[in-house]
This record gives C-alpha cells, structure tokens and sequence, in this order.
C-alpha cells in the first residue's frame, strides 16, 4: 500500500519553546528575510492546544490558515476561530497570539512583510486561563 504524504512543506525545527506554550509548534522558513523584498515566509505547524505568546510586528503580518483549526485573538477582544482558507490580516504593532484549538493539529502559513521594521517582539505568554476561556 502506498502512503501519500498530504503536506505540501517539510516539518521544520521545533519553535522556541520560550515563544510557545501548551504543546510544540514547528517552524519550516520558506523564504528567508535575506533580500530587498523585506518579506520572511514561513509555514507554521501547532500541536493541539499549542499556541504563541502575545507579539506584535512593526511590520504587520499576515496569516494563512492551510490545515486545522485555530484561534487568532488582539488584546481586549474576543478571540477568532480559524478554518482551512482564512486569512488574516494583521495591521503593525497590534499585540494578538495564534495558535490550535484544543483538539486539532493547526498550520498556518505566516507572512511577514516590511521587515526592515523589525520581524517579531515577543512578550508575555498566553496563560492557560486566557485559553481555557477562549
């Protein structure tokens, strides 16, 4: 019998586990911020109840989603879900997370334009009570 492997990316290397929380997430760069573009790519893999500490982009980012089921919350407001096909658009320096709901593995692609303003500034993680009350 044949198996067919159904993502379109490599794995990757497991995220920080400093920016991560509540399982393991895997980051797979698929364009590295190495040129006059100002953009880095990459394909972002959660485990179940996985999700990122609150940041912000100077340069805003942008998601999409191409696997699972996830969240994508900004301070003071209620968190999203997230399907297969959504996308986020992400203005500079709003402080949100994202991540995988409790039951789904969930993969996003993360865009991160205008990185001569800085890629990412991490702060506090997402606490278990912040997610259990999603």
């Amino acid at each position: 019998m044949e198996t067919f492997n159904t993502t379109i990316f490599p794995k990757g290397e497991k995220a920080p586990s400093e920016y991560f929380s509540g399982g393991i997430a895997w980051v797979q760069i698929l364009k590295p911020n190495a040129d006059e573009l100002n953009c880095q790519i990459g394909n972002v893999i959660f485990e179940p109840r996985c999700r990122n500490n609150w940041h912000t982009h100077r340069g805003g980012q942008i998601l999409i989603v191409t696997s699972g089921t996830g969240f994508y919350q900004e301070k003071g407001k209620p968190a999203q879900v997230l399907k297969v096909g959504d996308v986020v658009n992400i203005p500079p320096n709003i402080v949100h997370w994202h991540g995988a709901d409790p039951d789904s593995e969930f993969t996003h692609i993360a865009i991160n334009p205008n990185t001569q303003n800085g890629i990412v500034e991490w702060m506090e993680p997402v606490t278990d009570e912040e997610y259990n009350n999603l």
